[in-house]
């Protein structure tokens, strides 16, 4: 059973954690990555030529800061639009929340957050707009935003997630209930005696028992 429930938990994992993970960050191949913001030049809007081969699009947002943002899922840090000719094809809040911050290099320790803005499921040939702003969060210390693009991106299952992760709970439960029934059904060690129990008499010699 240990070894089920092992199984289980694992195969969560992979479905609730890795998976989504993977098809956000590794999925197709990556267009290009353009600074949107620094200290020193401020928002910038970038201008992306795509073609109709590289849909979809995933959209990515990396934000660097001297320290990690302190947000809760009803702010936003960033917000991202994204427009071709006139129309609007995505716009996103961009809070950063739960996101596990990454460092670029040795040389540059600043913490690095990313967050997934979606999905251009469609691509007209010609050039896209993306305008990245600051959002209603006040008390993050920004240093730079980087927008990336990936083609091929895939679709992410919405249900995957919730059933890896009670995957991962069932199969952590029922690992640690079978090690701990294990452990109860030990054998007691016959050579062991209870507390304050007499010691045993001598079968030999000057005290041995001669009954």
């Amino acid at each position: 059973m240990r070894f089920l429930f092992l199984i289980i938990l694992l195969a969560g994992t992979a479905l609730g954690i890795l998976y989504p993970w993977a098809a956000t960050n590794f999925a197709g191949r990556e267009i290009g990555t353009y600074r949107a913001y620094d200290r020193s030049g401020g928002y910038r809007p970038v201008e992306v030529a795509l073609a109709s081969s590289d849909a979809p699009v995933r959209v990515l947002v990396d934000l660097t800061t001297l320290a990690p943002p302190q947000v809760n899922p009803a702010s936003a840090v960033l917000t991202i639009t994204a427009s071709t000719r006139g129309q609007t094809v995505l716009a996103e809040a961009l809070n950063f929340y739960d996101t596990t911050p990454r460092e670029r290099s040795p040389q540059l320790p600043d913490p690095v957050f990313r967050d997934d803005a979606g999905l251009i499921r469609e691509v007209q040939p010609g050039s896209y707009r993306f305008v990245i702003e600051q959002g209603d969060a006040d008390n993050v210390q920004i240093q730079r935003v980087d927008l990336i693009l990936r083609s091929g991106g895939l679709e992410v299952d919405q249900r995957a997630q919730p059933i890896g992760l009670s995957l991962m709970a069932i199969g952590f439960v029922g690992l640690v209930l079978s090690l701990r029934r294990k452990k109860d059904s030990r054998p007691d060690n016959p050579n062991s005696q209870p507390p304050n129990s007499p010691p045993p008499a001598p079968r030999w010699g000057r005290d041995a028992d001669r009954s």
